[in-house]
C-alpha cells in the first residue's frame, strides 16, 4: 500500500450519509415497511411510459441540448403561464435538469460566494446547506415551531446583515406539510425589498397540495420573481422520481448564471424521457391540475387509520408527507424511535429533528402517504399496535 498519498481534508467534515438513505437501507436491511424515503410505490402514468417508449426505441437517446430539449422547455413555460401568469422565455429563462436537487445545487453555486449568508427555514431540506458550505457561504437558519410552522418574519428581519445574499423558501415544505399564505408571499417581499439579495424558492410538491388552498409560488409575483430563481421536479408530479428530471425558471441574467455551473454539473439530461415528458405535460394537462385531488384522499385515509392510536396527525396541508407527533406514545428522541421501530416493528420513518441546525424539545417522525392504500393500511396497522 502506498503512504505517500496526501490527506484528503473533507470539504464538508460534519456532513453523513443523509438520512434517507440510512432509513431506507436499514428498512430494506430488516424487511420493514418503508415509508421513510419519499416515493411512491405505484407507476407513472401509461400514456407518460408510452411516449418516453417511443423515444427510447425511436432513435432519440443522444445528447440533449445543454438547456433542455427546446419541447420541454416550452411545454413549462405555457405551464408556468397557464398557472402563475408568467411570461417565460423558453429559451432564456426555463433549464431542465438532472432532478431538482441539481438545480438547487447550481443556483446556490450560481451567486453565493465565501462570506455570504444564507437564510434557510428549519426544518430545512438536507441538501441546501451543504452546497452553501462547498461555497464558503454561511448557512442562518430560522426555526420554525409546532403545530403550525409559521415563519416567524420578525426574526428573518434580524437575521439580515449587509452580507446575506440569498433566502431559500420551500412551500409546500417538506418535511412538514405546510403551505405558505399570500401573507408570507408579502412579508418575503417586504423583506427583500431595496437589498441586493436574491430568493430560491423550491417548489418541487407545487402541484399537491389541499383543501382548496392555493399555491403561491414566487412566478406569480413579477418583482419577486425579478430576483429568483424557482424550482420543481418532474419526479414528484409525474410518480417518476427514479427518472430524476426537474427544471428552474429565473429571469435570463439569473438563467444564464445558472446555466455556466449547470454545463459543468451533468451539461444534460435523459434525452428520451425529456420528450416524453414534454408530449405528456402538453397533451394531459388534467394530471397537474388533479395531483392534490389525487393524494388528499391519501392523506385522510392515513389519518383517519390512526385515531385512536399513540401518535397524533395535524392533516398535512400539501407535499405527500404526514408529520405524526408521537410524544402521548414515547419519551425517546426522534432518531432512536425511527430505528428502533424499524428494526423491531419493521415500520421505517424520518426523524425530523435531522432537518434542524438546534433539534427542538418535541417528537416529530416523518411518514410517506405516497403509497397504494394496502400499504397506507398496513403502515397504520403498525402504528395502532404500538
Amino acid at each position: 500500500m502506498r503512504t505517500d498519498l496526501p490527506e484528503i481534508t473533507s470539504k464538508l467534515p460534519g456532513v453523513e450519509t443523509t438520512i434517507f438513505t440510512v432509513m431506507s437501507e436499514l428498512a430494506q436491511e430488516h424487511g420493514a415497511l418503508n415509508l421513510s424515503q419519499g416515493f411512491p410505490d405505484f407507476d407513472g402514468p401509461p400514456q407518460l411510459l408510452e411516449r418516453v417508449q417511443h423515444y427510447l426505441t425511436h432513435g432519440f437517446n443522444q445528447y440533449a441540448p445543454m438547456m433542455g430539449v427546446p419541447a420541454l422547455r416550452e411545454a413549462v413555460a405555457a405551464k408556468v403561464s397557464a398557472l402563475y401568469g408568467l411570461t417565460a422565455d423558453p429559451d432564456a429563462e426555463v433549464t431542465i435538469t438532472s432532478g431538482a436537487t441539481e438545480a438547487l445545487f447550481c443556483a446556490i453555486a450560481a451567486v453565493v460566494s465565501p462570506g455570504d449568508e444564507v437564510i434557510v427555514f428549519d426544518p430545512a431540506y438536507d441538501s441546501y446547506e451543504p452546497v452553501v458550505t462547498l461555497q464558503g457561504g454561511i448557512t442562518r437558519h430560522v426555526p420554525l415551531h409546532p403545530p403550525d410552522y409559521r415563519v416567524d418574519w420578525d426574526q428573518v428581519a434580524d437575521l439580515l446583515s449587509e452580507r446575506t445574499r440569498l433566502i431559500i423558501t420551500n412551500t409546500p415544505h417538506n418535511p412538514t406539510g405546510t403551505v405558505w399564505q399570500a401573507g408570507d408571499v408579502d412579508a418575503l417581499a417586504q423583506v427583500v425589498a431595496d437589498r441586493r439579495m436574491f430568493v430560491l424558492a423550491d417548489e418541487v410538491y407545487e402541484h399537491i397540495i389541499f383543501d382548496g388552498q392555493e399555491h403561491q409560488s414566487l412566478c406569480r409575483y413579477p418583482e419577486l420573481y425579478a430576483r429568483a430563481f424557482v424550482v420543481s421536479s418532474f419526479g414528484k408530479t409525474y410518480h417518476t422520481t427514479g427518472w430524476k428530471i426537474g427544471y428552474c425558471v429565473a429571469p435570463p441574467a439569473l438563467t444564464a448564471e445558472f446555466r455556466r455551473i449547470h454545463q459543468f454539473v451533468t451539461f444534460t439530461s435523459n434525452t428520451p424521457v425529456q420528450l416524453g415528458l414534454a408530449d405528456f405535460l402538453s397533451a394531459h394537462p388534467e394530471h397537474h391540475l388533479t395531483l392534490g385531488n389525487f393524494y388528499q384522499p391519501k392523506r385522510d385515509l392515513f389519518c383517519q387509520l390512526l385515531e385512536g392510536s399513540g401518535f397524533r396527525a395535524v392533516p398535512s396541508a400539501g407535499t405527500y408527507f404526514q408529520l405524526l407527533d408521537y410524544s402521548a406514545f414515547s419519551d425517546e428522541n426522534d432518531m432512536d424511535l425511527a430505528m428502533r421501530l424499524t428494526r423491531e416493528s419493521r415500520i421505517a420513518s424520518i426523524p425530523v429533528s435531522v432537518f434542524y441546525a438546534q433539534p427542538p424539545d418535541h417528537r416529530m417522525l416523518r411518514f410517506c402517504f405516497a403509497k397504494d392504500d394496502a400499504t397506507l393500511r398496513r403502515g397504520a396497522e403498525i402504528l395502532c399496535s404500538l
